[in-house]
């Protein structure tokens, strides 16, 4: 006999049940469960005594698991429709997944969608039981070959154990490194769109109810996307087991090199496109999601421009804040410094504007202790002389709306990059600046890497709140990804993340990471140049003591 708990309410069972059936039992809607704080597949058994929380497609962890299994639906669905298919998944615009066929005769139009969208439907209406299994490895790695899934051999060979989780369903078999609904019938709300050269799948979002988006196209941030993809094939690094060939073939140095030198020709080509139009701009605003690397790449800038005869002035957004007491507060009744209501943008503009006008001004310097402004030096900028700010509004025509628009040169930056662990299974560019948040506030701010994750979500709500909206407003897109970073981040965020215990709420979270982790090659970091974007994380920046 054991007792669970659902929002304090007691309920006692006598035989072990699966968390699916407790939740059918009790009429409750869910896709995933946390368990004494743990998350786990529909499909676990429970035995004893617990307090549990059943997940519905409002939470992240519940998404990003039906996500991974409408991709794991949509393999079974084109293996069906075309045996001799080769698929391949990527991120995409408007919180989607891309996905390129090829392999197959005619071509990916609307019938060969409504095709594919008819055969995933009738996956689902059969309800088939998703089980997961352990193989041995070399198991594991005959299936694939057999389905002539190379990319997967490839990178199993790189893989510790000697066993892996393999999902089976109705005959299909393969492996989507996440957990996994408990059957087909669970996936059924999803969009699929011509977006060439393939098409892209929208599936419901944690941040909008559990509802999909309508479909926006990014130009701006689509391009990025495809130059990074074309980047990862250049540099012969599109998935892991190839950017390891580089370690073990001894062409590390050339690789990073290559990484760098992207880089400095994208600093180089932004530093053109400014000095071309410097007699108009007067406002250099760089805005990015967290861990994108703002900072350094701001003195980058600088510098860049520096070399072309112009010495921008870089302000801190941070010194305006309002004093803590008069911020606006969140939903916990807690000041939320994430809005832009929480900077005196009254006096942010009247500055901006009377230093672009010649005029003296005293700046403020926010004291993080006291919770309130104190006096800052004062300053002046001559009539060629550009300013640089940087944060999470500045693409954001409020906070500058004194200033004119061609008098601007906005810049949104983020790390976006278009590596596969093999085909099925893209790593989320989102992963890379938590990894990047996980390995920076250990060694600098001495925060548990629970305490980041805890913190995260709210990080990723003021993203989608403050800076996303904006990011097509952006006079130029800089790629901060550095395709071997994660060679690199490797010894660095492993022992971090292993120091999470097995019983900690954030355990698979942590585990998630680790698993794609571990299969790569580690890149020596003395190869790391001290002015690289990377060091801002891992230390030793020529910009930082």
């Amino acid at each position: 006999m054991y007792t669970i708990k659902i929002q304090n309410k007691p309920y006692i069972y006598e035989e072990k049940k699966t968390l699916e059936a407790i939740a059918k039992e009790l009429g409750i809607v869910a896709y995933a469960a946390k368990v004494n704080n743990r998350l786990r597949e529909l499909g676990y058994y429970m035995n004893y005594d617990a307090n549990i929380e059943f997940l519905d497609l409002t939470n992240h962890e519940a998404v990003r698991m039906y996500e991974t299994s409408l991709r794991y639906l949509m393999l079974m669905a084109i293996e069906r429709l075309y045996p001799t298919a080769t698929v391949v998944f990527h991120q995409s615009v408007s919180r989607s997944f891309s996905v390129q066929v090829s392999g197959i005769k005619g071509k990916i139009d609307r019938p060969f969608l409504q095709k594919l969208e008819e055969e995933i439907k009738k996956i689902s209406d059969a309800n088939f039981p998703i089980i997961r299994k352990k193989m041995a490895k070399a198991d594991a790695m005959a299936v694939y070959a057999a389905k002539h899934y190379d990319d997967k051999v490839d990178v199993l060979r790189y893989r510790p154990e000697d066993t892996v989780n393999v999902y089976e369903c109705d005959g299909y078999i393969n492996y989507m490194f996440g957990y996994m609904v408990s059957s087909t019938g669970m996936v059924r709300e999803f969009r699929l769109h011509l977006y060439n050269p393939g098409f892209i799948c929208q599936y419901p979002r944690a941040e909008l109810g559990g509802k999909i988006p309508p479909f926006e196209d990014s130009p701006r941030y689509g391009r990025m996307l495809s130059d990074a993809k074309q980047w990862s094939v250049t540099c012969d690094a599109d998935t892991i087991a190839k950017m390891n060939r580089h370690v073990e073939n001894g062409t590390i140095i050339d690789f990073v090199n290559m990484c760098e030198t992207k880089h400095n020709n994208q600093l180089a080509e932004l530093g053109l496109k400014i000095k071309q139009d410097i007699e108009n701009i007067r406002l250099i605003a760089i805005a990015g999601p967290s861990s994108s690397g703002k900072t350094t790449f701001s003195h980058r800038l600088r510098i860049e421009l520096m070399t072309r005869g112009i010495k921008p002035l870089k302000i801190s957004i941070d010194d305006y804040y309002l004093d803590r007491d008069d911020a606006p507060k969140d939903e916990f009744g807690q000041p939320d410094l994430e809005h832009i209501d929480a900077l005196d943008v009254d006096l942010f503009n009247r500055h901006l504007l009377d230093l672009i006008q010649g005029e003296e001004v005293q700046l403020p310097v926010f004291d993080f202790k006291l919770g309130k402004r104190v006096l800052g030096p004062k300053i002046s900028i001559s009539h060629d002389q550009p300013i640089i700010i940087e944060g999470i509004h500045a693409l954001n025509e409020k906070l500058t709306s004194l200033v004119p628009k061609h008098q601007k040169f906005k810049i949104y930056i983020s790390p976006s990059t278009q590596i596969n662990i093999d085909n099925h299974n893209p790593i989320i560019a989102t992963d890379v600046r938590l990894l990047r948040r996980i390995v920076r506030d250990a060694k600098y701010r001495k925060t548990s890497p629970a305490n980041t994750f805890a913190m995260w979500q709210s990080v990723r709500r003021g993203e989608f709140k403050w800076i996303y909206p904006f990011q097509e407003e952006a006079d130029y897109v800089f790629n901060t990804e550095l395709t071997y970073e994660l060679g690199v981040m490797k010894k660095y965020a492993l022992p971090v993340l292993s120091s999470i215990d097995r019983n900690n709420e954030y355990f698979i979270q942590a585990n998630r990471l680790v698993k794609f982790l571990k299969y790569f090659k580690d890149i020596d970091d003395r190869l790391v140049p001290c002015n690289s974007l990377l060091r801002e994380f891992i230390g030793e920046s020529c910009f930082y003591e």
